[in-house]
């Protein structure tokens, strides 16, 4: 063997060795003033084998704050000591565990209510909370804190003291940073999205203190909409002298259609005839969160409803929206009414906002000939008008809104035969959905409305019944000077697609022309579902008054299909 292969076959046992020496474990063992009790070991899990020595002292590290952590805050490393080659022997005091800790805050601006939210046992000036939650507990404090308008907020525990009976007592201190106003608002992915509905209909307006609490809730307020849909919750990027917040948010369609219509000859007169329905809502198409409703009405003879409304919202950047609609009712050969609507609304909030404006009815009698006690009379009506709306979305396809209350007052006068008479009409309507859980919810729903005249004539009077007001009679069958309707719904949520839903719904009327006054109910059953075109829903219902009992033949069923696109 040579001298080259001898050296070279040294350097291979030496490496193997080398490396066998630097691969072997390190062993440490804990050992304290007392015996440590197995519940604690077990609690912090801490770790006995190493690779190397760097390692095995930053567990030592952390074994000692982990017993802090726990309650034992006088604990210490005493030493950490190397039996040998493999052995290291960490020696610590732990002393006595202390379970609770009480903290002052009255140095702080913090509130006693705000503190409650997050912890028991508060007084005017303190609280108290187990030392093993002091971190994670002062951490979520310190996140509602910063959440508020202080972005840079901190909380620390000072002054830390131990009396002769164990009892431990800290000082709460807040350093709140500097404060951030809202410069800029940048929006990514729909660059086109109507800026008004951020500042009214959200809320968030630029030069206003930042607050990260209020920014989440108003980016939910967008994600409402149902033209809007957020992508990812909102970012903030802090600048040396400006603060940007921005907003992912993407278009969705929100057009519907549903309807159907037919074609045909009436028998007796020969005219023709169009019956079936139509919807049809065209919902910002321009970017301006501006809607389009048309809805026609016609069942072969009986009734004609047509309907049409335009709303244009936040004009010129501004608070201040339009409201035109107009609508024909259409009664066999009685009568026919016509409605215009022109109105102001203004936003006072996200949820709120009012309207004043004008409106007018005109109905021609359509009969032929004078009738002895007929009620039907041509007529003129013009009203000043004035209400407000409340209304609560959820992000839910389903259940899209959450909560509506609207109220409508009209004051004027009605001109019948040449003669002026002054009326009122007051109209009222509200729902709301109470969660019971995320599968069972009650929906209820009122419409109220009542007209204040000396005299009163068919054709003017209110007409409710049907799908809208009271299930299980024909629409706008009943004619009414002042009527009210509950509707209620138990809805089971079989998932986010499918729902099924009760029907009991109860309503009161009085017709001052007729001198009558009735209770009416209506009963059955509904289904819901998403379909790949929107959703489809059916109604199986059958009503019940003081002059109609029950009756299988009177069952209506309700079929709809929205479709959106």
């Amino acid at each position: 063997m040579n001298g080259h292969t001898r050296n070279f076959l040294y350097l291979i046992i030496y490496g193997l060795f080398s490396s066998t020496l630097l691969c072997q474990d390190l062993e440490l063992k804990l050992q304290a003033e007392k015996p440590i009790p197995e519940t604690l070991l077990d609690t912090i899990n801490p770790t006995t084998n190493f690779e190397d020595y760097n390692s095995l002292q930053e567990e030592s590290v952390r074994i000692l704050q982990s017993f802090q952590q726990l309650g034992y805050l006088s604990s210490n490393l005493d030493s950490l000591n190397r039996k040998n080659d493999s052995i290291t022997v960490a020696t610590y005091f732990l002393g006595n565990r202390t379970k609770s800790i009480v903290i002052d805050y009255s140095s702080t601006n913090l509130q006693k209510k705000e503190i409650a939210t997050y912890f028991k046992n508060v007084t005017d000036s303190s609280f108290i909370v187990p030392v093993s939650q002091v971190e994670s507990k002062l951490t979520v404090l310190n996140k509602a804190v910063s959440a508020t308008g202080t972005p840079f907020a901190r909380l620390r525990l000072t002054n830390l003291r131990i009396d002769n009976t164990g009892n431990v007592t800290a000082n709460l201190e807040l350093s709140e940073g500097p404060s951030r106003t809202l410069d800029s608002i940048a929006i990514k992915g729909y660059e086109k999205f109507p800026r008004s509905f951020l500042r009214y209909q959200a809320g968030i307006r630029k030069g206003r203190p930042f607050s990260r609490r209020r920014l989440i809730r108003q980016n939910e307020l967008l994600d409402n909409l149902p033209f809007v849909a957020t992508t990812k919750p909102p970012e903030v990027l802090f600048r040396k002298d400006s603060t940007i917040a921005y907003l992912y948010l993407e278009k969705e369609n929100n057009n519907t259609f549903d309807g159907i219509l037919g074609f045909a000859t009436d028998a007796d007169t020969q005219e023709f005839q169009l019956n079936g329905y139509l919807n049809l809502a065209l919902n910002n198409n321009l970017n301006y969160g501006e809607s389009l409703l048309i809805n026609y009405k016609a069942d072969g003879g009986e009734q004609q409803n047509f309907r049409a409304r335009i709303s244009l919202p936040y004009l010129f950047k501004s608070p201040f929206g339009v409201t035109g609609e107009l609508k024909i009712f259409k009664r066999d050969t009685s009568f026919v009414t016509t409605e215009q609507l022109a109105r102001m609304d203004i936003r006072a909030s996200p949820t709120l906002s009012f309207f004043t404006g004008y409106k007018g009815y005109e109905s021609n009698n359509l009969q032929e000939g004078v009738i002895v006690g007929n009620t039907v009379i041509d007529f003129t009506s013009k009203f000043f008008t004035v209400g407000g709306n409340y209304e609560v979305l959820q992000r839910s396809r389903l259940f899209p809104v959450k909560a509506t209350i609207g109220v409508t007052s009209e004051i004027g006068e009605r001109e019948l035969r040449g003669i002026t008479e002054p009326q009122t009409r007051l109209h009222f309507n509200g729902g709301y959905i109470f969660s019971l859980n995320k599968t069972n919810s009650i929906y209820l729903k009122n419409e109220t409305g009542i007209l204040f005249s000396d005299s009163y004539i068919t054709n003017e009077l209110f007409r409710f019944g049907g799908i809208q007001s009271l299930r299980g009679f024909d629409e706008n069958s009943i004619d009414a000077s002042a009527y009210s309707t509950l509707m209620t719904e138990y809805r089971f949520t079989v998932s986010d697609q499918f729902f099924v839903h009760s029907i009991i719904d109860a309503g009161y009327f009085e017709n001052s022309i007729l001198s009558i006054s009735e209770n009416l109910f209506g009963f059955g059953f509904g289904i819901g579902f998403m379909t790949k075109t929107g959703l489809f829903r059916l109604n199986v219902a059958n009503g019940i008054s003081n002059q109609q009992d029950f009756d299988i033949s009177g069952t209506k069923v309700h079929i709809s299909l929205q479709s959106n696109f």
